[in-house]
């Protein structure tokens, strides 16, 4: 008798430990998010085949670089672009060299159209003319891009060698060229027109 009563006491005191350990809360409780507001927000999953900065613009996220074109314009193509920028690379600084104004009215913005303009106004009164041939496409990478309101802005790195021939009053000259610049273009998001539009022309380390 005495040692059933012995048996019982240790089984008492094995259950109340065992309860105690299995009654305890460990960690943070889901009720305990109710209280919580910045833990009760959960944001939501993104769907299946959506874009990655599609999903985080529905968050509310703040969206930079080439995220916030393409959340703007789903149509936007990197490599597409880059290979456009190269193209218009070409036409405009062929253009400028042979003083077509109709071809670089279409590719500039007022701005630098006008800067231009007064380059070859110059020339022109120093009698100079100028022909410029490329002997293979530029390089162009990306340099950088952004939205501002609904005007988007993507800059390219462009690394070019060309020959340009020039004829003026002290004669003719041959002069081989490798410049590196870095050209930034623009476009109204809002615009229909697909087009982009040169704005500024800097100088960049080769």
């Amino acid at each position: 008798m005495l040692e059933l009563i012995i048996f019982a006491g240790l089984a008492v005191v094995v259950l109340f430990q065992l309860y105690s350990v299995l009654g305890r809360r460990v960690g943070r409780q889901p009720e305990d998010n109710a209280g919580d507001p910045a833990l009760a927000t959960v944001k939501p999953a993104r769907l299946e085949g959506e874009e990655p900065q599609a999903a985080e613009a529905a968050e509310g996220v703040a969206l930079s670089g080439l995220a916030a074109v393409r959340a703007r314009d789903s149509s936007f193509d990197l490599s597409r672009f880059l290979g456009g920028a190269k193209s218009a690379y070409e036409m405009v600084v062929t253009a400028f060299a042979a003083g077509d104004r109709d071809t670089l009215r279409n590719l500039l913005a007022p701005g630098i159209l006008a800067s231009f303009d007064a380059e070859i106004a110059r020339r022109e009164t120093e009698g100079r003319t100028e022909v410029v041939e490329f002997s293979h496409p530029p390089r162009a990478d990306l340099e950088k891009a952004d939205v501002t309101g609904d005007t988007a802005q993507v800059t390219v790195r462009f690394l070019a060698e060309f020959r340009s021939r020039t004829k003026g009053p002290e004669g003719e000259g041959v002069d081989d060229r490798r410049t590196a610049e870095l050209w930034t273009f623009e476009r109204n998001l809002k615009s229909r027109d697909p087009n982009w539009i040169l704005v500024r022309v800097d100088a960049a380390e080769a």
